[in-house]
């Protein structure tokens, strides 16, 4: 039996981890989505042999430890390096997209501004990683 998809959530604003969360569940039901609070939260989940993500939502603008540091930790590591990571963050700012792409991120979104706008991008999100065309690396 498979399980259901997991989706890894980092971001520093509860209110936006949760907005996503009902987004997600509106547009995906079946995907479990965790949220962990700062990219030190996010490495400290992937390496606590907890279930394995199949997407990685990763804001940038975090404290502690922010989502590029973070992005570059996961594509430099070898287990972790096959995880498709989304941006999803605030910022328009084209370094940021020109830097996330060269650390190897998966796609870079703009959070948008609506709630309905927001579920549509979690359906598009899920219909691609999700859907019959994308084939992800089984969990190890």
């Amino acid at each position: 039996m498979t399980r259901a998809p997991l989706f890894l959530l980092a971001d520093d604003n509860p209110d936006d981890a949760e907005l996503t969360r009902e987004a997600l569940k509106e547009a995906h039901p079946a995907v479990t989505l965790e949220w962990v609070r700062d990219g030190q939260e996010c490495m400290d989940y992937l390496t606590s042999g907890r279930p394995r993500p199949d997407l990685i939502l990763l804001d940038l603008n975090m404290p502690r430890k922010d989502g590029r540091q973070t992005l570059l930790e996961i594509k430099t590591a070898p287990e972790f390096c096959d995880i498709p990571v989304v941006i999803l963050t605030t910022s328009e700012a084209e370094r940021d997209v020109t830097e996330s792409y060269r650390r190897h991120a998966n796609a870079y979104m703009v959070k948008p501004i609506t709630i309905d706008d927001l579920i549509d991008i979690m359906k598009q999100l899920s219909q691609f990683w999700l859907g019959n065309f994308v084939r992800l690396p089984q969990g190890r």
